[in-house]
């Protein structure tokens, strides 16, 4: 893994899910912005290095700062964000969607890093954890005659 990919899986598309963040992110802005998916399908588009600066102008004047920060963050550090920035030919956007420049070697190879990470999480977290079993406790011949003495007992007293 150290080594970044070198076969591209083409655009990656964004789900619901990702659609719900990036509307998160563009209800605190005055206007939308073209970098981030409008419907399921649209591709995720890595951000140019500085575009939260560039996103801060355009805030509302009712919205937080770290609100707008946390939206973003929750919108980047997700795994189809990740998988995006780790392909061979991914490249960095503007606030238009405009592509502005690859994004590095090193960038890619973090973003496969964390992607992977959170892969690797989310299938532990699929898998239930199966309860160990416990065998039954081995009986004594005495202990079982006992036992069974005990039960025929308790069967003549009712």
């Amino acid at each position: 893994m150290d080594k970044p990919w070198k076969i591209s899986r083409g655009p990656i598309a964004a789900t619901e899910f990702d659609v719900e963040k990036a509307n998160a992110i563009n209800t605190l802005l005055i206007r939308q912005v073209g970098v981030l998916p409008t419907k399921p399908g649209d591709p995720i588009l890595p951000f140019a290095v500085g575009l939260f600066n560039e996103l801060r102008p355009l805030l509302k004047p009712d919205a937080g700062v770290t609100t707008l920060r946390r939206a973003t963050a929750a919108y980047v550090h997700c795994r189809r964000y990740y998988f995006a920035s780790a392909q061979p030919d991914s490249m960095r956007h503007n606030l238009d969607g405009e592509p502005v420049e690859p994004l590095s070697q090193e960038d890619r190879l973090v973003a496969q890093k964390r992607f992977l990470s959170l892969k690797q999480s989310a299938a532990k977290a699929e898998t239930p954890e199966r309860a160990p079993v416990v065998p039954a406790p081995v009986l004594s011949k005495n202990e079982q005659i006992r036992a069974a003495l005990l039960r025929s007992r308790k069967n003549a007293v009712s």
